[in-house]
């Protein structure tokens, strides 16, 4: 019997959650959940799926930052995914990070938003990537190894 894939979807809400939605055709029929930051969003998705979620990490808080770091990798190494699609944004790095050193595969789509500059978020995460995706063409100068496969609508 082959195990079943434990995929986690990991973004903040808002048009990264939008997006990741779209993307549930590749996630839905495995074992999956979703990592975000605590909030309405995550209470709602709880209804309906299974959802880890963390203090918002904000960029000029460094306690936040503390919090965010031993909070994603304890739900990393705990839950251990198979693969992490995210869309961002600044959230999701920690988490990233440590699922990567648990043997995670990870999967990347830029912000559709994003047309001739890319994210912090995927600047970061690139290296790491088994998988990138970008919605743009005019991303692919500043990701070589991205792949362009057109926009999600």
């Amino acid at each position: 019997m082959t195990k079943q894939l434990k995929i986690c979807v990991a973004c903040s809400p808002g048009g990264h959650f939008v997006q990741a939605k779209q993307l549930a055709p590749a996630y839905e029929k495995h074992d999956h959940f979703f990592f975000t930051f605590s909030g309405r969003m995550a209470e709602e998705l709880r209804k309906t799926s299974r959802v880890r979620s963390i203090p918002n990490i904000v960029r000029h808080n460094p306690l936040s930052w503390i919090i965010g770091l031993f909070l994603s990798a304890y739900i990393a190494f705990a839950d251990k995914p198979d693969v992490v699609i995210t869309t961002g944004a600044g959230v999701v790095v920690f988490f990233c990070l440590f699922a990567k050193m648990c043997g995670a595969k990870l999967i990347f789509l830029e912000s559709m938003a994003k047309v001739n500059r890319p994210t912090l978020t995927a600047r970061l995460l690139y290296p790491f990537s088994d998988m990138f995706l970008v919605q743009w063409p005019t991303l692919l100068k500043y990701f070589p190894r991205a792949k362009f496969l057109g926009r999600l609508f």
